[in-house]
């Protein structure tokens, strides 16, 4: 198979269980094949995208849902037969005209939810189709300046109270944080902390952010990715059920954000949570036919 926009090693980096592979044949075994045969004629509605620069290479990110009638199993998931939405995040590196490098994050956890055979506890929050941003007009460096001060305060955590981390000095009050299925979405600072992140910082106290692949802006949208962004251990109970286990885990991550007078106002958020929850043991696909272990 041939792509005339990839690069001829082109390399394709996506989550539990695409995983990574390069040149279009792998695109298309791997990840293009499965979606076409379980949603067939299924439509790519791009919600948000922007374009920009981060050392010295240019990515452009893109976040949406493909749409279509859930006709046959994927990757274990069982058919619905009815309409499925698959919410996706995806960052690409462009050389010479070409994608050149590809990551992307599939929320296959509400797949499962929509198959009504997620194996975990029942997610904090709900599962909408998350919107489109409102508007994309804006100032790209003051959108890029407010996120990066608001992931600096994230970073000034105590350990001890949400408050320290001054999240209010960078949100508006009823802001919109949609979340992966298994966490769910959230809206103002009450609920936010509620339902993620006061269960996340207790189940991975000690997170550090970094080794990020792509920060970009543009007018009022800025994005970020890292692969993976977030090292932690998993010293806390209760994160979507689970008991801690005291492992050392990795997170890949994208966020994507809207900043309105100089405020942020939504986060849409995508991690791969099967990666996530294989390192803490858990065998998500597995769990669908019974042989899922958690140890």
């Amino acid at each position: 198979m041939s792509e005339p926009w990839l690069a001829p090693d082109h390399l394709l980096r996506a989550g539990v269980p695409v995983e990574e592979g390069v040149g279009a044949d792998f695109v298309a075994t791997r990840l293009a094949g499965p979606l076409a045969a379980a949603l067939p004629g299924h439509e790519v509605r791009v919600d948000l995208t922007l374009a920009g620069t981060f050392d010295g290479a240019h990515w452009r990110a893109w976040s949406g849902h493909l749409l279509g009638l859930f006709e046959r199993p994927l990757w274990g998931v069982p058919p619905t037969d009815r309409l499925a939405y698959l919410r996706f995040g995806c960052f690409e590196r462009e050389e010479g005209g070409h994608v050149a490098e590809t990551l992307l994050l599939l929320d296959l956890p509400s797949l499962m939810r929509q198959a009504v055979c997620w194996p975990l506890a029942e997610p904090p929050g709900p599962d909408p189709l998350a919107p489109a941003p409102r508007t994309a007009d804006g100032d790209a460096a003051a959108s890029l300046a407010r996120v990066e001060a608001m992931i600096a305060g994230l970073m000034r955590y105590d350990g001890r109270s949400l408050a320290s981390m001054g999240m209010r000095e960078h949100w508006v009050p009823q802001f919109n944080w949609f979340g992966p299925a298994a966490i769910g979405s959230f809206r103002g600072h009450t609920d936010y902390e509620r339902g993620h992140q006061g269960p996340f910082l207790r189940a991975f106290p000690d997170r550090v952010g970094g080794n990020h692949r792509a920060r970009i802006a543009e007018g009022a949208l800025v994005a970020s990715t890292g692969w993976p962004s977030i090292r932690a251990t998993h010293g806390g109970d209760g994160w979507l059920g689970l008991a801690a286990t005291g492992r050392a885990v990795t997170m890949r991550v994208m966020d994507f954000w809207a900043v309105e007078d100089g405020l942020i106002t939504d986060n849409w958020v995508m991690i791969d949570v099967p990666d996530l929850l294989a390192q803490l043991g858990v065998d998500l696909f597995g769990a669908l036919n019974g042989s899922g272990t958690n140890g």
